[in-house]
C-alpha cells in the first residue's frame, strides 16, 4: 500500500459542497480549513451535476497544491464514483470516495480505484455494533464514519431510522465501543461542536468531521482554527 491510502488521517474531517457555504466558494473553505489544519477533505453535494463536481475537485485539488498540503490532506468525493475517475483522467488530485450503505458497494469502489485509494464507509443507523463484528463487513474500507452525535439541520436524514421514521443519535458509551470494536478507524460527526471534543476524544474515536461549524460558519477560517486546536489538545497523550 503507498500513497495517501498508507499515511491518511481521519482526525479532522471536514465535509463541504456548494449548498453549505452560503454562496462563498468551496476552494476558499477548503484553503482555510487545510490551512487550520484539517487532515481530510470531502466533497459532497446533491444539487451539482457531475461536470460541477469535477471542476469542483480540481480547484479544491489546486489549492491544497498551492498550499503544500497535496501529500498530507486527503481529498474525497462523498458517493460519486463517476466523478473520482472522471477528475482522476483530467489529472487531478483526488484521493478517494466516501460512500453510504445503499451507494456503489465498497468493494466496487475499491476495484475501480485501485488499492492505494482510500474509501470510506457510513456506518449503518442500526444495528451498529453487530455490523463492525460481522466477518469482512469492512474488508474493502480504510475508515467509518458514524453519527450523528447530535440532530443536525445540515443532513436531516443522518441518523434517520426508516422503520421508526426517528432520528437515532450516537451516546458516547455507544461510540467508546464502536473504537474499541471497529478494525477500522471511526470518525464522528453530525451537530460537532467545539466543546463537543473533548468527550469525544475521550471514547477513542479517531477523529471528528463537520459540515456547517465551518462551512457556514461567519469566519471559517477561526472556526476551522479552533475546531483544530480543540482536536488536538483533547486528543494529545497526557504527560507522565
Amino acid at each position: 500500500m503507498n500513497g495517501m491510502r498508507a499515511r491518511f488521517s481521519i482526525a479532522k474531517y471536514l465535509v463541504v459542497g456548494p449548498e453549505n457555504t452560503g454562496g462563498r466558494p468551496v476552494p476558499g473553505i477548503v484553503a482555510d480549513a487545510a490551512a487550520a489544519g484539517f487532515t481530510c477533505i470531502q466533497i459532497r453535494s446533491k444539487t451539482a451535476s457531475a461536470g460541477e463536481l469535477v471542476r469542483l475537485c480540481g480547484e479544491c485539488a489546486d489549492v491544497l497544491g498551492s498550499l503544500g498540503l497535496s501529500d498530507r490532506t486527503a481529498l474525497l468525493v462523498d458517493d460519486r464514483l463517476d466523478v473520482v475517475l472522471a477528475a482522476r483522467k483530467r489529472g487531478y488530485k483526488v484521493d478517494g470516495i466516501h460512500v453510504g450503505q445503499t451507494d456503489i458497494p465498497a468493494d466496487v469502489c475499491r476495484e475501480y480505484l485501485g488499492e492505494d485509494a482510500v474509501v470510506g464507509l457510513s456506518a449503518p443507523t442500526r444495528d451498529l455494533l453487530d455490523f463492525v463484528r460481522r466477518p469482512g463487513a469492512l474488508r474493502d474500507i480504510d475508515y467509518l464514519g458514524a453519527g450523528p452525535l447530535h440532530p443536525t439541520p445540515t443532513k436531516t436524514d443522518c441518523g434517520l431510522d426508516e422503520e421508526t421514521g426517528q432520528v437515532i443519535v450516537r451516546s458516547l458509551d455507544e461510540l467508546r465501543s464502536l473504537a474499541r470494536l471497529s478494525p477500522v478507524p471511526v470518525v464522528v460527526g453530525g451537530g460537532v461542536k467545539t466543546a463537543d471534543l473533548p468527550a469525544l476524544a475521550a471514547t477513542g474515536v479517531a477523529g471528528f468531521f463537520v459540515v456547517s461549524a465551518v462551512a457556514s460558519a461567519p469566519d471559517p477560517a477561526q472556526a476551522a482554527r479552533e475546531l483544530s486546536a480543540a482536536w488536538d489538545a483533547a486528543a494529545r497523550p497526557a504527560s507522565v
